[in-house]
């Protein structure tokens, strides 16, 4: 499944399409299949950056509606006086500043798909205003008695759980209800690494397409890299991290600088258990004892490439570092290259 839309929204315009064939978006993908050519509501549940409002998009592109518009409200970002408004529209001299009539966001959705984002950052005192038309299917723009029909199909997304919501009275029983007619769970990134190479190659041809940069090389080191990440910002910091990397390869290796990723490649070590008195098995190395490790390491690197640092293939591409950082690190190590005679 595949879409010409935004993976994460329309602020990530270099974020592009619907990317994943691990179980877990196998899962999502199948369940899409099922309800979109209903008209079911659904509540799509994800944390911040998983891509939420993409299976909204999927939703709408595989209904019965896919030719009516599919219109977002972002339930965050209405301000409390404006809610009525921004969903039901108004008539002019309704309330002050309203100088001409207004349609709502469920009349420009009419006949295809309301997106409601982060729907759990409504009101409660505003949460019936919505349960009512969800219930009767009519509503009336403020200022006016007039009843119009609400033919739309509800999508609603948020990263709360609002089953805990309820319980704390910020969120209507009766409402939750409602819209969890067919939920859609969206695992975050970090429990479906497996898709995160076909992502990165395919944030790496959005970013030379949009952003101008030269193709960049993604080697083995930095897929491991991206794959000992926990990504907190899931898909949408993933596409951020491999633009910035783009930008600053220029046409090298992508190399990426991840505050939580792994040890630096060049110290491998394999703890060993030591048991002194009482204390725990926890292993540990001496500094002297990672030093030699480092030593060797480099120097099984260097011997493989040839003393090469730069390039494809090269030192520094194979340990997944800058060729700067590496000729440092040889330096403060103190490693020589060997004489031709002796290589």
């Amino acid at each position: 499944m595949s879409s010409q839309h935004n993976e994460v929204g329309e602020a990530v315009s270099a974020c592009g399409e619907i990317i994943g064939e691990g179980r877990a978006w196998q899962q999502i993908t199948r369940q899409i299949e099922i309800v979109a050519p209903t008209d079911a509501i659904v509540l799509v549940l994800g944390e911040t950056g998983t891509g939420k409002e993409l299976i909204a998009r999927e939703l709408h592109r595989h209904s019965l509606r896919k030719g009516k518009p599919l219109v977002k409200v972002n339930c965050a970002s209405i301000p409390q006086q404006l809610y009525e408004s921004e969903f039901f529209g108004h008539v002019k001299g309704a309330f002050t500043g309203a100088v001409r009539d207004r349609i709502g966001r469920f009349e420009a959705a009419d006949g295809g798909t309301l997106f409601l984002d982060e729907v759990g950052e409504i009101p409660l005192d505003l949460q019936g205003k919505l349960l009512r038309v969800l219930q009767e299917k009519t509503y009336e723009r403020v200022g006016e008695t007039k009843s119009r029909r609400a033919d739309v199909r509800i999508v609603a997304a948020t990263n709360r759980n609002l089953r805990q919501e309820v319980a704390a009275g910020r969120f209507r029983e009766d409402l939750f209800y409602r819209l969890n007619v067919f939920p859609i769970k969206v695992a975050p990134l970090r429990d479906r690494k497996e898709d995160i190479p076909q992502l990165a190659s395919h944030f790496i041809q959005i970013a030379v397409k949009e952003l101008g940069c030269p193709r960049p090389r993604l080697t083995r080191a930095g897929i491991e890299t991206l794959l000992n990440y926990d990504w907190p910002g899931n898909i949408r910091e993933l596409c951020n991290v491999i633009q910035r990397a783009a930008i600053l390869a220029q046409g090298g290796a992508l190399h990426f600088d991840l505050p939580m990723g792994n040890p630096p490649a060049t110290v491998a070590p394999t703890f060993q258990k030591q048991t002194i008195g009482d204390d725990s098995n926890a292993g540990y190395l001496t500094e002297a004892e990672v030093r030699r490790r480092e030593r060797e390491n480099l120097s099984i690197v260097l011997r493989k490439t040839g003393w090469r640092i730069k390039g494809v293939a090269g030192a520094a591409e194979l340990l997944g570092m800058r060729p700067t950082t590496l000729a440092s690190r040889i330096k403060k190590l103190g490693l020589k290259r060997p004489s031709p005679a002796a290589i």
